[in-house]
């Protein structure tokens, strides 16, 4: 049975600090022993480069990425140490406050930055490089626990993303997938299959319909969605 004992002072330190051991080619960053004012200092000046609307670091403490990644740090560190009960309490926590979820067993790289963070989720098995950029609501998730059962025990489930790979809005990269470094993927993409290094993904954008015509009685034919001209292969609900 796991509890949290371990001394508060220390783990928040260590948390802060480390993203956890590197286990293999596609297992996260190596851990990270630099000064814990170093890594604050870098997490904060990381906002103030990526996002324009950042005025001063005060206000970047304001931040919802902030909290989510750092409370992240610290349930990566006790997830570790086989303090599974903390770290998921935490993951809650940091869910409520921020509107980001994260895994604790995830391994997150240097420079991450999530903008705006609402409804994004990051599973149990992701590995995120360095300088990666996240919007919000997007999922970096598995393909199903139907699938997800017939994996060998301790398989990877959830996606490899490279370094300096940009996520847009509402994305999805599902299962097991490498996602090559410098990719972009744009909004509301789905993502199934590995992507080589600078590869761009863009999902189909909406079709523009003819304008309605205000000045015809409102009636109910003209309400109904199906006289509305919809692009070929679609279909009215």
């Amino acid at each position: 049975m796991t509890t949290c004992e371990t001394g508060p002072n220390d783990a928040l330190r260590e948390g802060l600090r480390n993203t956890g051991p590197h286990d293999g080619p596609h297992d996260g960053p190596a851990e990270d022993r630099r000064p814990l004012r170093e890594v604050l200092r870098e997490d904060v000046q990381t906002v103030l480069d990526k996002d324009p609307a950042a005025g001063s670091r005060a206000e970047v403490l304001l931040y919802p990425h902030i909290h989510a990644l750092w409370t992240y740090r610290l349930a990566h560190w006790l997830w570790g140490r086989g303090h599974r009960v903390c770290a998921r309490a935490l993951s809650l926590l940091a869910r409520a406050v921020s509107g980001i979820e994260i895994h604790p067993g995830a391994r997150i790289g240097r420079r991450f930055f999530v903008d705006h963070g609402t409804a994004v989720v990051i599973g149990e098995t992701v590995r995120i490089g360095d300088d990666v950029m996240l919007y919000h609501q997007v999922t970096l998730g598995s393909v199903g626990w139907w699938k997800d059962l017939r994996r060998p025990s301790g398989s990877r489930r959830h996606p490899v993303v490279g370094d300096r790979v940009v996520i847009g809005t509402g994305a999805s990269v599902l299962g097991p997938v490498t996602i090559g470094a410098d990719s972009r993927i744009g909004a509301h993409s789905v993502v199934l299959d590995d992507l080589p290094p600078r590869s761009r993904v863009v999902a189909a954008a909406s079709a523009a319909l003819p304008p309605l015509d205000t000045a015809a009685p409102a009636d109910a034919a003209a309400l109904d969605s199906s006289a509305l001209i919809l692009p070929e292969g679609t279909h009215a609900s």
